[in-house]
C-alpha cells in the first residue's frame, strides 16, 4: 500500500511538471516529492523529528524532540473546533522544532490525532463505467461512511486488492475542510507548507505494510478516548475499528474486538492473526499477551521499533510519540 495522495498535491505536481523532460514529469507526476522532516501532533505534545536511511527498509532518528503543551491547546475532534487558542498551538509548534534543531524548516509533513480523521474501507459492487461514475460512486461511499458531505471533507483513497468475489476495495480517510484549515492557518501563520497531511493511524500502519508477512496484523493505536485498530492481511487494510471507552474499558474492547476477528477471520478454527504492533503508553504488552490468549488461545508476536525498521537511540524518546511523524517521514525517501 502507497500513500494516498490529498487532491492538493496531485495538482501542485502537474502544475509544476510542465517544464521538466517527459520522464522528470511522468516521475513528479507518479513519485511526488514529500518532506522528509515530520511534525506529530496530539492532545497533549508534539513531536518533530527528521530521518535518516540506513538501508533498504531501515530508518534511524537524525533529530527528534517531543515538547508537552497544556490541555486544551489542542481539543482532537473530527467534527468540532480544534484549536481554541492558535497562538499557544503556534508557540508549542516552534519549541518543539527548536529543541530538535530544525527551526529553520519550513516543509513538513504533518499528522494529526486520530480522532480528528475517520477512516474505513468502501467496497463497490460493481465497477463504475466510467472515471466520473467512479468519483461520483466514492463521493456517495464516503458521505454514507462518515456521516459528512463530500464537499464538506479532504478524502484521501487509496485503491486496495480487490475480494476474492472481484469488487473493488478503498481505503478511504477523511478530514473535515474546516478542522484542516485550523491547522494549516497557524502552519501559514509560521510560513511553513504542509505537504503531507494524514492521520496518525493511518501513517503508523505503513510500519506494518512495509513489513508485513505470512499471516495477519494487528495494530492498535491508542487516542485520546479509546483507541483505532487496523487489521492487515495479505499486506492490506481488511478491517478498521475505532473504538470510543475509558481507560479502564480498553482491555474489555479488545478482547471483544478479537473474539470478532476470531468469528470472522480464522479460516477453518485455525487462527492466522501472528503479529500486533502497540502505539501507546508503556506497560500495556504483558496485558495484551494475556488478552490475546484468552481471547484466540494462542500466542502473538508483539513488535518492537526495530522489528518494523526503525531504530530507537537513546533512552529520551518513546516510540508511542515517534510512531506516526516517523512513518509519514519515509514517505520522503521514495
Amino acid at each position: 500500500m502507497s500513500a494516498a495522495l490529498p487532491k492538493e498535491r496531485t495538482a501542485t505536481a502537474r502544475s509544476t511538471a510542465n517544464t521538466k523532460a517527459p520522464n522528470e514529469m511522468l516521475e513528479s507526476l507518479i513519485k511526488p516529492h514529500y518532506p522528509k522532516a515530520a511534525i506529530g501532533i496530539s492532545q497533549l505534545a508534539i513531536t518533530a523529528l527528521s530521518l535518516q536511511k540506513q538501508a533498504a527498509g531501515r530508518y534511524g532518528i537524525r533529530q527528534a524532540a517531543t515538547v508537552e503543551i497544556p490541555e486544551g491547546v489542542v481539543y482532537p475532534a473530527f467534527a468540532e473546533e480544534n484549536i481554541p487558542d492558535p497562538s499557544l498551538f503556534a508557540s508549542g509548534l516552534q519549541r518543539a522544532t527548536e529543541e530538535c534543531g530544525l527551526a529553520g524548516t519550513k516543509n513538513w509533513s504533518v499528522t494529526l490525532p486520530s480522532s480528528t480523521a475517520r477512516t474505513a474501507i468502501l467496497t463497490l459492487s460493481e465497477v463504475p463505467a466510467s472515471r466520473k461514475e467512479l468519483a461520483e460512486v466514492l463521493e456517495f461511499k464516503a458521505e454514507t461512511s462518515f456521516g459528512v458531505p463530500s464537499d464538506q471533507l479532504r478524502i484521501s483513497l487509496e485503491r486496495l486488492d480487490p475480494l476474492t468475489d472481484g469488487r473493488t476495495r478503498y481505503l478511504a480517510s477523511a478530514i473535515k475542510l474546516a478542522v484542516l484549515d485550523e491547522y494549516e492557518t497557524v502552519f501559514e501563520s509560521l510560513g511553513w507548507k504542509a505537504g503531507l497531511i494524514l492521520s496518525k493511524s493511518v501513517c503508523e500502519l505503513k510500519w506494518l505494510v512495509e513489513t508485513h508477512t505470512v499471516g495477519d496484523s494487528l495494530l492498535i493505536s491508542s487516542q485520546e478516548n479509546g483507541f483505532t485498530a487496523l487489521l492487515l492481511r495479505n499486506g492490506e487494510p481488511a478491517l478498521v475499528r475505532s473504538v470510543t471507552c475509558r481507560d479502564d474499558e480498553v482491555d474489555d474492547e479488545i478482547f471483544r474486538l478479537l473474539v470478532y476477528y476470531n468469528d470472522k477471520y480464522s479460516a477453518g478454527g485455525k487462527n492466522l492473526l501472528s503479529r500486533f504492533l502497540v502505539v501507546g503508553e508503556g506497560g500495556f504488552d504483558e496485558r495484551l499477551r494475556g488478552i490475546t490468549a484468552e481471547a484466540l488461545g494462542t500466542r502473538v508476536d508483539l513488535l518492537q521499533p526495530s522489528d518494523i525498521g526503525l531504530e530507537m537511540v537513546g533512552g529520551s524518546i518513546r516510540f508511542s510519540d515517534v510512531a506516526a511523524p516517523a512513518g509519514i517521514a519515509t514517505f520522503g525517501y521514495r
